[in-house]
């Protein structure tokens, strides 16, 4: 009797922690309302989300795809993707770092729930280039790369390679807050149980891909995401990429090809590089394929004057296209650079000087209703019948956030903590 009273206990308390424990698991969609699609790639579907708490602040959840045997979907366990995405945001907190809320797993599906962001730097690009019709102002400019070099110094300050900078990447607020996204190919870089190009041997997309990644190096460190930098910049300033190469896909074997047409589209703007300048060169895999190209000048200074860059923007800019990677420079001295002194000087808020220009605003994402089976409720009949964020851009509000005070003035500490997060609500 003793022994059927103790398990029958038993029973109940677990029955009541299976209870508690299942009422405190709410499904994606019971804690939030998905207001839309936004883009798909390799690793799943990300949408727009709010939550309905009572904050009913907005959110993106990146949902991964699960693998498939044919038309078939399969569980096969989280992708090494996946794993290091969660990993490494759940253990970085920083103004300038998308922030990771929460993490569900459901229906053998992982999703990840990030704070919001309205727009990204591919979409400011696109405005003034198809819109406007006119250089990006270099107020902003400036202020754009500020805040994309605090958040790399936090990163590189927390031994974190991003590995996959690129304007769809790096997203903004629509209180005009920069924030690193994209975190999948980022990797750790202090005591790494393995070398970094294991696993790896293809990283970074092919136009903000670094000359030593490009010429097969094996061994990198955080100058891949400071040239990457650099490259953003320049697309910034001409509003396409400065070096739009073709990339060799990589062969049955899963060899990565010598990336040619990418390399001579970097020599055609810096020249070739010079191993007096870059010793190390002749240590990596592709020198002797290098070693035959064309010889040909730097043009950068002229490329830049072109753009109508001021002299110290030239110099930042070429401090981070230096083909030696040891010499190229790092992100706190960038962060240090005179550039940022000279007026216009950064602002906290990216769009403080367009704000009385309403047209320079780019309009909020474009949220669309996704036809494939997915997270979305059913389509209405009725077109009429939609809400305005699926038919209408939106535009950004006329606020500021906070005053018009440099961010170049103030000092960068651990990580370039400048002042509180500041979150999107």
């Amino acid at each position: 009797m003793v022994d059927d009273w103790s398990q029958a206990i038993q029973h109940d308390v677990m029955r009541i922690y299976r209870a508690k424990r299942d009422e405190a698991h709410r499904s994606v969609t019971l804690k939030y309302t998905i207001l839309g699609f936004i883009s798909s790639g390799t690793y799943g579907r990300v949408y727009k989300a709010q939550s309905k708490d009572e904050d009913a602040r907005l959110h993106a959840i990146k949902k991964f795809k699960p693998d498939k045997d044919g038309d078939i979907a399969t569980y096969t366990g989280i992708s090494q993707s996946a794993i290091r995405e969660i990993a490494l945001n759940r253990e970085i907190c920083h103004e300038n770092i998308v922030a990771l809320k929460e993490v569900i797993l459901e229906d053998k599906s992982i999703y990840m729930v990030f704070e919001y962001a309205e727009h990204d730097f591919l979409q400011v690009i696109h405005h003034y280039s198809q819109t406007l019709r006119s250089h990006i102002p270099h107020d902003l400019l400036k202020s754009l790369i500020f805040q994309l070099l605090n958040g790399l110094l936090y990163l590189h300050d927390s031994h974190i390679l991003h590995r996959d900078l690129k304007p769809a990447n790096i997203l903004i607020t629509s209180t005009g807050i920069v924030k690193i996204g994209d975190l999948g190919l980022a990797r750790l870089t202090y005591q790494p149980l393995q070398p970094l190009f294991a696993g790896d041997k293809v990283v970074v997309t092919i136009w903000y891909r670094s000359p030593e990644l490009l010429m097969g190096s094996k061994h990198y460190h955080k100058a891949v995401d400071c040239w990457a930098v650099g490259c953003v910049m320049a697309e910034l300033a001409s509003l396409r990429p400065i070096f739009k190469g073709e990339e060799a896909k990589l062969d049955s074997k899963k060899n990565v090809p010598f990336q040619k047409d990418q390399l001579l589209k970097v020599i055609e703007v810096l020249g070739k590089p010079d191993e007096r300048e870059w010793s190390g060169m002749k240590n990596t895999p592709e020198y002797h394929n290098v070693k035959r190209l064309d010889d040909s000048p730097n043009r950068l200074d002229a490329w830049c004057k072109q753009r109508n860059l001021p002299p110290l923007a030239i110099n930042f800019l070429s401090k981070l296209f230096i083909y030696d990677p040891d010499k190229r420079m790092k992100a706190r001295e960038a962060l240090s650079h005179s550039w940022f002194q000279e007026d216009p000087q950064p602002t906290f808020n990216v769009f403080q000087h367009q704000l009385n220009t309403p047209s320079q605003l780019p309009p909020h994402r474009r949220i669309t209703l996704d036809e494939a089976p997915s997270m979305m409720p059913a389509q209405p009949t009725h077109a009429q019948h939609f809400p305005a964020q699926f038919t209408q851009p939106q535009h950004l509000p006329g606020q500021t956030h906070g005053s018009g005070t440099s961010l170049a003035s103030l000092s960068v500490g651990h990580g370039g903590h400048t002042r509180k997060k500041a979150r999107l609500g």
